[in-house]
């Protein structure tokens, strides 16, 4: 019998065999379509559910809300893969979005997005292997005075340097 996930993790954040198979993917779907279906256009609401659900929108629902919405499978996945915030496979457990914009650049952003890509081993938009970090690149996140900038699992860090960084991640890591 296999081990009940911890019940303070989300979905996103445990190990791929306890988020539940394709079954059960495709009833937490049905659950998610049932309670938007009031909403008129409702697949951005929709996706944002499903992702909040198992921490990215797994295969398994597409079936679920092309059905539902009576959309087209080219439909759903041109809004998914258009929207930079939706995401097709599970990210890490930590998650930077590292601004990109030209006043971080200008304060040190080039050097850090570097320096952290080296020392993760990863490019943008990968995850390290261990499944710990996610880099993801951000095109302004309103900080300019505060540059570099980053958001750490959605929350704001400025004035960051490499030491910084790892800093905060060892801080939020589980």
């Amino acid at each position: 019998m296999a081990s009940q996930p911890p019940e303070h993790l989300p979905p996103q954040h445990l190990p791929p065999h306890q988020q539940g198979g394709p079954d059960d993917v495709a009833a937490r779907t049905r659950q998610i379509l049932d309670a938007h279906a009031e909403l008129e256009g409702p697949l951005l609401p929709v996706l944002h559910a499903v992702q909040a659900e198992f921490g990215h929108i797994p295969e398994a629902a597409v079936p679920e809300i092309v059905q539902a919405l009576a959309l087209s499978r080219a439909e759903v996945h041109g809004v998914i893969s258009f929207y930079h915030d939706f995401r097709t496979t599970p990210a890490g457990r930590r998650v930077i979005r590292l601004c990109r914009a030209e006043a971080c650049q200008a304060t040190g952003g080039d050097v850090l997005a570097a320096d952290i890509r080296a020392r993760l081993g990863i490019d943008w938009g990968e995850t390290t292997a261990d499944g710990r970090v996610t880099l993801e690149p951000a095109f302004c996140l309103g900080l300019c005075a505060c540059g570099p900038a980053a958001l750490i699992d959605d929350r704001p860090a400025g004035r960051l340097d490499t030491a910084r960084l790892e800093a905060l991640l060892a801080e939020a890591a589980p």
